[in-house]
């Protein structure tokens, strides 16, 4: 057997996290540099929608499939509109950013491997990738990860966020598409989580449409479609005068669960994997982004591809004790978000979810909580935090996660 290619920088697992390492290397000066993507499927064409929030002008724009200036969110008591600026909310599919990515992917002169890794031994100064019989796949100086795993210890709370989204054409004009709706809660409320719609137009007669819950167990097929329905419902749309071109369905981590960012020294995690979901909502395009910008900047600069913590360790710590407050009750999650818009700019609000804020605004966040029941959350998690220290690394007790 030939031994196995040997490159500097191996992509195990070839999705968005992958692809936007691809096209933020490509945007480097990097010639010399080998790289490898081992995966058993080559990415294309479109499987998934992200939406996400940030300042115009960058790469991504001539990918963008629609953005907005503006939002709605809308609750039983009230709808508001809320300006972006300087931000927008923005949504990309998955096919340009596949096809990005496969340019940058020639233009780097990339050894694409079409297998399945199951093993990667770290000797300290090379890791090699080997296949479910241990043949190697290949041996890289370092290896990026981003095959989705549960998290290495699991949370005091264990949320997910779950979905399933119409894609609708209309014959006639039905949608705005000059704004999209971020969240909806008029959508019946289950009895331990939150629900929203969710509306994003890409033009007057096709839109995303998708039904949301916050909580900590998935709903099945048919509890979807019937959420969706009602949904289309409340919206005043007609059933009959719309056909559902494409079906999304996602499920997303909420956990204060700590995921293992490097497993070995030669081994970096991205995406969920590594921490970029941010707990208190289940958003995660930016922070992958965010991560990928900063590997590429760092192997230009002939350092170890490291991309830093994806959030502060305050703001884990503020949704931590969020979810805590969701998962036991001790306040109602429409009046929390509710009040979270009213009573901030929204542009802090959508800054402080990707981790952008200063500790002078996460102050200023709190303070327009519910002081109450927030409060009796972070005692709570305080001593839950405790009680987990004093059993030992690893160690966990039955009532402590909801999900493992």
């Amino acid at each position: 057997m030939s031994p196995p290619a040997t490159v500097d920088l191996a992509l195990v697992g070839g999705g968005g996290a992958a692809s936007l390492v691809l096209a933020a290397l490509d945007r480097q000066d990097l010639s010399g540099v080998r790289v490898a993507i081992v995966d058993p499927v080559h990415k294309r064409g479109q499987d998934r929608t992200w939406a996400f929030w940030g300042t115009p002008g960058s790469f991504l724009d001539p990918l963008l499939s629609a953005s907005w200036d503006a939002v709605d969110v809308i609750t039983p008591a009230g709808h508001r509109t809320l300006p972006l600026h300087p931000l927008r909310y923005a949504m990309l599919r998955s096919a340009p950013l596949y096809e990005l990515a496969g340019a940058a992917e020639q233009r780097l002169g990339a050894t694409r491997i079409t297998a399945a890794a199951a093993r990667l031994d770290d000797d300290g100064s090379h890791v090699t990738v080997r296949s479910a019989d241990g043949s190697p796949l290949v041996r890289a100086g370092w290896v990026l990860d981003s095959r989705p795993r549960p998290p290495a210890r699991p949370g005091r709370t264990d949320w997910l966020q779950h979905f399933r989204g119409w894609w609708l054409e209309a014959d006639g004009p039905l949608f705005d598409p000059r704004r999209a709706v971020l969240m909806d809660f008029r959508t019946p409320q289950p009895a331990r989580g939150v629900s929203f719609g969710y509306v994003l137009p890409v033009s007057d007669r096709f839109a995303l449409v998708e039904y949301t819950e916050f909580s900590p167990a998935v709903l099945s097929g048919d509890e979807y479609d019937t959420a969706l329905r009602g949904y289309l419902r409340l919206l005043g749309i007609d059933e009959a005068t719309v056909r559902v071109r494409e079906v999304e369905n996602g499920v997303i981590p909420m956990t204060d669960g700590v995921f293992e960012a490097r497993p070995s020294p030669r081994v970096v995690r991205l995406g969920t994997a590594g921490g970029a979901t941010r707990p208190s909502t289940g958003f995660t395009f930016t922070a992958m982004a965010r991560q990928a910008g900063r590997i590429a900047a760092e192997i230009a600069a002939g350092r170890p591809p490291l991309p830093g913590p994806a959030y502060p360790a305050r703001h884990r710590w503020m949704d931590a004790v969020q979810l805590r407050a969701l998962d036991r009750g001790l306040t109602d999650g429409v009046a929390f978000f509710g009040r979270l818009f009213d009573r901030n700019p929204p542009e802090r609000v959508l800054r402080f979810l990707d981790g952008a804020t200063s500790w002078r605004e996460d102050l200023t966040l709190m303070a327009s909580s519910p002081l109450v029941p927030m409060t009796r959350a972070a005692a709570g998690d305080a001593a839950a935090r405790l009680r987990r220290r004093g059993r030992g690394p690893g160690s966990g007790r039955p009532g402590d996660a909801h999900r493992s």
